[in-house]
């Protein structure tokens, strides 16, 4: 079996596995207490900050433990939020932020505060004049990733963070997918990580607070971990969590040339094995592991579980899965094809010939699924003047842009296809799909029951 999904969580690296089981029998005490057990606890704890704290480039006081990524991100947010009220309730995020960030955001609204999300252009890249932009003068807080979890696109953090600090204004950023490869460069004022993401055991998170960053920790107060994770430190998974990351930063530089040269081969080879592929993400500023591309007339939980019968694990952020009906919110702000879509995420040490196999296997299982949803069922077909009209209500992706495809022959060119549609993946795959056949893309119009696409023939 073939594991493709460490952007979501990377294999214990034995390192880790290693520091936790001699953890066990020195970091069980409370490291709070002055006898002998305690003060051995906290010399392990005290080492894991200093050395987790090299690897950001932080003060060792300036890091805080949590008990996972997504809590140092609230906990962050919260925090910097709080203190900064007297400034104001703005928060600026990016559109494509992981979705701890835009929960936290979506509080901060339900609390009468507001929040401006920054476009990304078709690569998942922000512009860092359009954070200038957002800025004003109640602005708290600004966030922005490091690097995108879903399609692998590195932010401009450095040039993002100079533009928030001539303002005034702290930098958040949320290094969860890349502090394994290395430090986050720039002047950010907050930073969060999650040591499952490069190897370590889940349950240990990282929040860094930069000294004169003006921050309140909410909720009781608590004496560890300066008043900012309450609760008692898991001594064994944080000296894993440190362990773990000094280890994979020393092969991250010799690995990440390996790992892209392999992505690289994905990137190039899958739309000459497969046709009608969209490669998503920025071709040159990526994680080193992480290929994201999405496939025409592909229902993508199916295709899932075709490469898991073949030996695969991949995710995917098609709205065609069943914990969700709508895309994802990162492919739906860049306006790329959601629907087939797949992430392949390499782990550190994987190997050349399963990036090969795995490039056997795809064009067949894309083809068994697509044959799956060769012929719609009860596809109706009509005319309302000179326009054709295609009734896909009901029907979820990639149904409806199979139909379109099927009867865009039958128009004249120059003449309309009308599809109605109540799936929201529709909205941004319809369009993608005119791309990438260069098709016309009219534009949407209410109906009585879902929304009409109106596409015109080109060629």
């Amino acid at each position: 079996m073939a594991y493709f999904d460490a952007a979501s969580s990377a294999p214990l690296h034995p390192v880790a596995r290693q520091a936790l089981l001699a953890s066990f029998d020195e970091g069980w005490a409370d490291p709070a207490r002055l006898y002998r057990e305690g003060r051995r606890a906290r010399v392990l704890l005290d080492a894991a900050r200093e050395a987790a704290a090299e690897a950001v480039g932080c003060r060792p006081d300036e890091l805080t433990f949590t008990s996972s990524g997504t809590r140092a991100v609230h906990t962050g947010i919260a925090g910097a939020l709080a203190g900064r009220r007297r400034i104001g309730r703005h928060l600026i995020v990016s559109a494509v932020e992981h979705s701890s960030v835009l929960h936290s955001a979506e509080l901060l609204e339900a609390a009468g505060g507001s929040v401006t999300q920054v476009a990304v252009d078709r690569t998942g890249l922000v512009d860092p004049a359009a954070y200038g932009d957002a800025l004003r003068a109640d602005t708290a807080l600004a966030c922005l990733q490091s690097a995108n979890h879903e399609v692998g696109t590195e932010q401009p953090v450095g040039a993002v963070a100079e533009v928030c600090r001539e303002a005034g204004v702290p930098l958040l950023v949320d290094a969860a997918q890349s502090l394994g490869w290395g430090p986050v460069d720039g002047g950010w004022s907050l930073l969060t990580a999650s040591a499952h993401k490069w190897g370590g055991p889940s349950g240990v998170g990282l929040l860094v607070v930069r000294k004169g960053a003006r921050f309140a920790a909410q909720g009781p107060v608590d004496e560890r971990e300066s008043g900012r994770a309450p609760g008692f430190e898991n001594i064994p998974a944080i000296v894993a969590a440190a362990a773990s990351l000094r280890a994979v930063r020393a092969e991250a530089a010799e690995e990440a040339v390996r790992l892209r040269e392999l992505t690289d081969r994905i990137r190039a080879r899958v739309p000459r094995l497969v046709s009608d592929v969209e490669v998503v993400g920025h071709p040159a500023r990526r994680l080193p592991g992480v290929v994201t591309f999405s496939c025409l007339y592909v229902d993508g939980e199916a295709l899932l579980h075709e490469l898991d019968r073949e030996g695969f694990s991949v995710s995917s952020g098609s709205s065609c899965t069943s914990s969700t009906l709508t895309p994802s919110h990162v492919l739906r702000a860049m306006g790329v094809l959601s629907e087939g879509n797949v992430r392949v995420s390499l782990p550190s040490g994987t190997a050349e010939e399963d990036v090969e196999r795995f490039l056997a296997v795809l064009p067949g299982a894309v083809t068994a699924v697509r044959e799956k949803l060769g012929a719609p069922v009860a596809s109706q077909v009509a005319r309302q003047e000179d326009v054709l009209v295609v009734d896909s209500l009901g029907k979820r992706c990639p149904i409806p842009v199979i139909e379109l495809a099927k009867v865009i022959g039958d128009v004249p060119v120059g003449g309309l296809v009308r599809v109605l549609s109540d799936d929201e993946a529709a909205r941004l795959d319809i369009p993608a799909w005119c791309e990438m056949r260069n098709q016309e893309y009219v534009g949407e119009e209410p109906a009585e029951k879902g929304t009409a696409y109106m596409i015109r023939r080109v060629s």
